[in-house]
């Protein structure tokens, strides 16, 4: 997701939905906002509920899009995070059903930068910082194509997920501390006790948690940068609709080749009415498990958060000012 420019004296607000705001306020650190003040600010952005795990962090924000639901899902689908510079997402690929190697041709030429090339060079040399699992370093040959070894391992990968969920992807047991992608999804809502009390159904339903599930993901793969080296995901966003004409959307990186292990972000929508126009409540929570938060303590930690919450508001902002004209 990613200024609202509503300068009303007064904003008469209607609520198109079973009172959005005290549904809101019963799940999200937020508590009760008001609708026409948080249609004249940005985005709200708070740090989420703490969890007593250290790799775990958590970022929620609310703001308003003055389009109606049905417009706003439609404008998150066709988004382009790699037309905006400052994402640094240097690769988007929607994939298909059974997805081949084709889907990942991109990868034969691979941008210029030198995030992308310090990701090589870590393959070459098959560094212990690469998230993969033992029998996928092994499977690498000194001299082999180095984006050719990720094409295979993304497809394979991306496979199994469509098959069997988050819970048949291949632990990261290349390094001393081994993490399997739907363990760490289930111990992120698990520790989010109010949003996994709003969500929990519907994840039940995805490939997220648990095994397949029975609602049809949409795929994707990324080429990032994350603290400045070049990462590769594996992507499944999910969505259902809500009574009143809102909706849920759970999209999850089930695969990263470094920087996090997992990420998961929930959107809540809700139809309002803000003077005159048909507008959404949108209510943003990240969830991320990565190796690197569990080191950090006191102020390294705050900051840490601080960057999230910054990367998180970048994002959102950017989305929300393409959808308020």
């Amino acid at each position: 997701m990613r200024l609202l420019s509503f300068f009303f004296f007064l904003i008469p607000v209607f609520l198109l939905a079973a009172d959005p705001v005290s549904e809101m306020a019963q799940f999200s650190v937020f508590g009760k906002v008001d609708l026409a003040e948080l249609a004249k600010v940005e985005i709200k952005t708070a740090t989420g509920a703490p969890m007593s795990t250290a790799r775990y962090l958590s970022v929620q924000s609310c703001f308003v899009v003055p389009k109606p639901p049905a417009q706003v899902m439609a404008a998150m689908k066709s988004y382009d995070p790699t037309a905006h510079r400052e994402l640094k997402v240097y690769l988007h690929s929607d994939l298909p059903d059974t997805p081949s190697a084709g889907d990942f041709a991109k990868l034969n030429n691979p941008p210029s930068k030198g995030a992308v090339k310090s990701l090589a060079s870590a393959t070459e040399k098959m560094s212990p910082e690469l998230q993969v699992s033992q029998a996928e370093a092994k499977s690498y040959a000194p001299g082999q194509p180095v984006f050719g070894f990720w094409s295979n391992l993304l497809l394979k990968r991306v496979q199994a997920f469509a098959s069997g969920g988050a819970a048949a992807e291949a632990p990261y047991d290349h390094t001393r501390n081994p993490v399997q992608p739907g363990k760490e999804f289930a111990g992120l809502v698990r520790q989010q006790g109010k949003v996994n009390g709003q969500f929990g159904g519907f994840l039940g339903s995805t490939g997220l948690l648990g095994g397949k599930g029975s609602l049809k993901p949409e795929l994707y793969w990324e080429m990032l940068e994350v603290e400045d080296e070049g990462v590769l995901t594996l992507g499944a966003s999910y969505k259902r609709f809500t009574a009143g004409g809102g909706a849920q959307i759970a999209d999850g990186l089930f695969y990263a080749s470094g920087g996090y292990n997992v990420a998961l972000t929930l959107y809540q929508l809700w139809p309002v009415e803000i003077g005159g126009r048909a507008s959404t409540l949108v209510w943003r929570g990240d969830i991320i498990s990565a190796n690197s938060l569990g080191d950090l303590h006191g102020i390294e930690r705050l900051a840490s958060e601080s960057a999230m919450r910054k990367d998180i508001l970048k994002a959102a902002t950017l989305f929300q000012r393409e959808n308020s004209r």
